[in-house]
């Protein structure tokens, strides 16, 4: 995936493969992938950043007056979707979002990671290296089409068939990734009946929060090939896990991992603590960011593996940060609480924006929590300096507003937009009568 195209090779490809459709994909303020299809007689235009779309129509894009928006297509994005062969296969394009005149688009979550990683080299650093885990449920499809809550398979963690009978449909959603130029490390059942991980390589950030879009984009068009729905809502179900996107990080400069130091205590440097130190600073601001809907905050509760407490650890798998055991260059902090609805421009550029405060201001890492977090009770964990991750959208909406560092790793326009539309969310809940309500109340009352 890393090849550097030419224009004049991508139309090559798009000859020689029977390319018939191109789509200029971008995401929105809540992560979702839009796309403007183009026909193969636009593709000059297109290549000479000259398509132009009504931004006014998306997600925390634009008001009306200010409509117009161009695509900036980013040529190493190209890829062949190849399940698309029937009917005249169709390339894709990842783009960034401009002004009418020339500018970067401050209200697109692309360019605003972007953003964020020029800040990074200030420091010196060349590289935010990202690895992710993102979970996903595998649910059967009604007669409708519509996703029921019936699972395919009773399986359990690293099951194999006949238990797990999503297996066909992840060996093929890695094959087709596969295709697609992905390296995947690792696929299998994950704890909860339905749920799966497929893991692929670490890459730099902005291509990693490219690749996390088009593995959703893969695992819900393959899943539905096999008459299932796949969903990366964090808590479908009540009583088994939810799902997580746990999110390895490091800073390189050069070929050097900053995060290493062979003499140092976890061979860990103080570049590391002090990237530890503005997470844990920060986790209760960059909440909102990395699990930013409603039903986030149902598996962010304790006894499902999902971390409800700010603190780290080198060993135990209970705090909101863990140091996996592997050193060398893949030394690296891994924070457990990111979930799969998170847009990645927007959940990287804060967790970025929050390790580089630590270092900038060379905060001290308090000590790691070794024990188990969830047996310990409240009194022992303020004694421990451990805080609670915020328990509902609304009261992480209230911490994001008061943290100068993380609303500026967004920018005005994102931060307003998002405020503004998950507060709507958050009173769209709040005044909805639940069934459980009714389950408690509509006879004891």
């Amino acid at each position: 995936m890393g090849t550097k195209f030419t224009k004049e090779e991508i139309k090559q490809k798009i000859k020689d493969e029977g390319v018939k459709f191109i789509r200029l994909q971008f995401t929105d303020l809540l992560g979702t992938i839009k796309n403007v299809e183009i026909p193969l007689s636009q593709l000059d235009k297109a290549l000479d950043n000259d398509m132009v779309f009504d931004g006014s129509s998306i997600e925390g894009f634009v008001r009306i007056e200010e409509s117009d928006m161009k695509l900036y297509p980013d040529l190493d994005t190209f890829v062949i979707f190849p399940w698309t062969s029937e009917k005249g296969k169709v390339a894709r394009f990842i783009c960034d979002i401009y002004t009418p005149e020339g500018e970067p688009f401050i209200g697109c979550p692309r360019v605003n990671l972007k953003r964020n990683l020029k800040k990074m080299e200030d420091f010196g650093f060349t590289a935010f290296n990202i690895g992710t885990e993102p979970e996903f449920f595998l649910f059967k499809l009604d007669e409708r089409g519509e996703p029921s809550l019936e699972l395919n398979d009773k399986g359990g963690y690293f099951d194999l068939a006949p238990t797990d009978l999503g297996e066909n449909c992840r060996r093929d959603i890695v094959l087709e990734l596969e295709e697609m130029g992905f390296e995947i490390e690792a696929s299998h059942h994950e704890v909860a009946p339905g749920q799966h991980e497929i893991d692929f390589k670490y890459s730099d950030a902005v291509k990693h929060a490219d690749d996390i879009q088009t593995f959703k984009l893969v695992v819900k068009t393959i899943a539905r090939k096999h008459g299932l729905h796949a969903t990366f809502m964090p808590k479908p179900l009540f009583g088994v896990n939810g799902s997580g996107m746990h999110t390895n990080m490091s800073l390189f400069k050069g070929k050097t991992n900053t995060f290493l130091d062979e003499d140092g205590e976890l061979k860990l440097s103080k570049t590391a603590y002090q990237f530890i130190a503005g997470i844990i600073e920060h986790a209760q601001a960059f909440t909102a960011v990395t699990n930013p809907t409603v039903n986030s905050y149902k598996r962010l509760v304790p006894g499902y593996e999902a971390p409800c407490y700010v603190a780290w650890s080198g060993s135990n798998r209970s705090p909101l940060i863990r140091i996996p055991a592997s050193r060398g260059l893949s030394t690296r902090v891994e924070v457990r609480s990111v979930d799969p609805a998170a847009n990645p421009y927007l959940a990287l550029s804060v967790l970025l924006a929050a390790g580089l405060d630590g270092i900038e201001r060379e905060l001290e890492a308090p000590q790691p929590i070794d024990r188990n977090i969830y047996v310990m009770d409240k009194e022992e964990r303020e004694a421990n300096g451990v805080q609670d991750l915020p328990a509902t959208l609304y009261d992480a909406l209230g911490k994001l507003s008061q943290d100068e560092i993380i609303t500026n790793a967004l920018g005005d326009h994102l931060y307003e937009h998002f405020i503004e539309s998950k507060e709507i969310e958050w009173d769209m809940f709040r005044t909805q009568v639940h069934p459980w309500e009714r389950e408690q109340y509509i006879q004891q009352y």
